[in-house]
């Protein structure tokens, strides 16, 4: 439980953790390593979204993303906070029922355009998330699907990221893991795909920076056109230090410094990897999250602590990352189907 922590202050009433809750790495302000004023601004923090009628979601971890997110300005992770809320509640109908219920039965149609899933763990046990750009056609995608459910889904993976995907890698490489490495590929992005694709990732971004805070450990761009590193360049000096320094712009020539962080059993062959999974690698879901050693049912699949029905989009067998072939869904239940994570 959450004891296993003695590092980090934990709240009785919040705190339920049943993985590991210290940060690999001594970052300040990250879970394990924060200062006393730190965890004196996480109570404070609490406190005022307790008094503002806020009581889910309140555990230390992630009132410490959205601290991070904003430098420890209680004032500001709290704005950020309510604003995450509010949205929470009427986005999709309500985001807590939408994981539950979203059927996005359209998923492998939609995937031969725009290839958007999670895949294994790179080296330090962060979930690898793939975006392929190069095929994007919005005029065809919309007649199998909506700009609305697309981004339905990925706020429903965004969940699925939080719990159970990286509850399950902490589980199997025994260390907090908050974050994912992103392998962004822009192999066929051309001038006259650049504004319908920015358009969305735009507008995927916009969701992920504001309701999603802290979950980008590192991010490949891969196959980046030629002109791309340049704009990059110009862009990098409005961002953060610490956002640019987790950001690699890469050409067609990125395979050695690719599979530096990603094990090339865990990458697709396509990237230069010897992952081959059976009905591809794009509707695998592979990953420590489908092992029954590390997965365990989410939290929003339960209430009151018995485990309710959710839809499930999954579209092949099972295989558990390094595990000895095909494995059922995790006891007490399968969790429903499934860019920029700062």
């Amino acid at each position: 439980m959450a004891s296993a922590n003695p590092t980090m202050k934990l709240d009785e009433k919040y705190d339920h953790y049943d993985y590991p809750t210290t940060s690999p790495t001594p970052q300040s302000g990250h879970p394990g390593h924060t200062t006393p004023e730190q965890d004196a601004q996480v109570h404070q923090l609490r406190m005022q979204l307790e008094q503002a009628g806020c009581r889910d979601r309140l555990d230390t971890l992630t009132l410490l993303r959205f601290l991070r997110a904003r430098k420890f300005n209680v004032a500001l992770a709290k704005q950020m906070f309510l604003d995450c809320e509010k949205w929470r509640r009427e986005f999709g109908g309500g985001v807590d029922n939408l994981v539950r219920t979203f059927d996005y039965k359209e998923k492998a149609e939609v995937f031969k355009y725009y290839p958007q899933y999670y895949h294994k763990t790179d080296k330090d046990g962060r979930p690898i998330y793939i975006e392929q750009l190069g095929h994007i056609d919005l005029t065809a995608m919309y007649k199998i699907t909506s700009a609305d459910r697309m981004l339905q889904n990925l706020v429903c993976e965004y969940e699925k990221l939080a719990d159970p995907r990286l509850p399950a890698c902490a589980r199997k490489y025994n260390h907090l893991l908050e974050t994912c490495c992103t392998i962004m590929d822009l192999k066929g992005v051309g001038l006259s795909k650049a504004s319908s694709v920015y358009s969305y990732v735009g507008s995927a971004s916009a969701i992920s920076q504001n309701y999603y805070p802290e979950r980008l450990g590192k991010l490949y761009i891969i196959n980046a056109p030629w002109g791309f590193s340049g704009v990059f360049s110009i862009v990098k000096k409005f961002l953060d230090p610490v956002t640019v320094s987790k950001i690699h712009v890469l050409g067609s020539g990125y395979e050695k410094e690719l599979l530096s962080q990603v094990p090339k059993e865990n990458l697709p062959k396509q990237f230069g990897g010897s992952c081959e999974c059976p009905g591809g690698c794009q509707l695998s879901d592979a990953g420590p999250w489908q092992d029954p050693q590390w997965a365990r049912t989410p939290a929003w699949a339960k209430q009151g602590g018995e485990q309710v029905p959710v839809v499930d989009n999954q579209e092949t067998p099972l295989v558990g990352e390094g595990a000895p072939g095909s494995h059922a869904p995790p006891a007490g239940g399968a969790y429903a189907g499934q860019h920029i994570h700062q």
